[in-house]
């Protein structure tokens, strides 16, 4: 068989002149010299050359209606986690607020939860024990299912770069929603040690003398209540990001809801 070779300004403009659906055939091999009229030289099959993401790999097919994206112990892990973790944030400002860490920086009484210490700190905990319930469940049937490490690795720093530069351009496709790209697994894994560090920084922060040998690996008391605050502002940075990314892929959240 003759091979139609596209570039990928060429491959656009083909996609343009005989529709996505007949042009996605092509690529198939799916359709016959005589279908519909269409010149013999546009129904042979078709390999784009040099395009922005096949990089010498096969593409993995958009995922179809009906496919489960998320199961629903995902779903369900995922909210609480998100509720705890807004909880623990909002709290856990008003509780710096009486005792800043930088001096001259507070937050706004407005966007803090709990209206005063004692308050902030009886909504701190609850969450924190939320939070540290789903989170071993998350990982735990994360781990069993396969599905933490079926998701999230492999990872290396050259598909990372080579999709956040992807990004940057808005080339990166979001079409198979099942499969995360080396971005968002680097972001997911990052914000899971994130929350880690804030559970373990904050123990030590809550419970330092109880449990010394964890103050001592934060470099101490004030050193845990510094690390603790980073931390706190990486997971902000991840949810900015994260609720923009949704925005612009909305069809990510109606698959975090229903599942696909």
């Amino acid at each position: 068989m003759s091979v139609l070779r596209l570039s990928a300004g060429r491959a656009d403009l083909e996609k343009e002149r005989f529709g996505e659906e007949f042009f996605a055939a092509c690529l198939n091999g799916a359709l016959g010299s005589s279908e519909a009229g269409i010149p013999l030289q546009h129904t042979m099959e078709v390999r784009i050359m040099a395009t922005s993401q096949a990089r010498g790999k096969p593409q993995r097919a958009p995922v179809q209606r009906g496919t489960l994206v998320h199961p629903l112990w995902v779903r369900v892990t995922h909210w609480l986690n998100a509720i705890a973790a807004i909880l623990m944030m909002l709290s856990g400002w008003q509780i710096y607020d009486a005792s800043p860490v930088f001096s001259g920086f507070m937050f706004p009484m407005p966007v803090t939860l709990g209206g005063w210490l004692a308050g902030a700190l009886q909504w701190h905990f609850a969450a924190m024990w939320l939070l540290l319930a789903n989170g071993i469940v998350y990982l735990a049937l994360g781990i069993v299912t396969g599905r933490f490490f079926s998701k999230f690795f492999p990872l290396s720093p050259r598909a990372v770069f080579g999709d956040l530069v992807l990004a940057l351009k808005g080339r990166l496709s979001h079409a198979d929603l099942s499969r995360y790209n080396a971005v968002q697994r680097l972001a997911y894994v990052a914000v899971i040690v994130d929350l880690v560090v804030l559970v373990l920084s904050g123990l030590a922060i809550w419970k330092s003398v109880q449990f010394p040998l964890l103050r001592d690996m934060m470099g101490g008391y004030d050193s845990a209540r510094v690390v603790h605050f980073c931390a706190m502002a990486f997971l902000a940075a991840f949810l900015v990001v994260h609720i923009v990314m949704v925005a612009l892929v909305p069809r990510s959240l109606i698959a975090m809801l229903r599942g696909r």
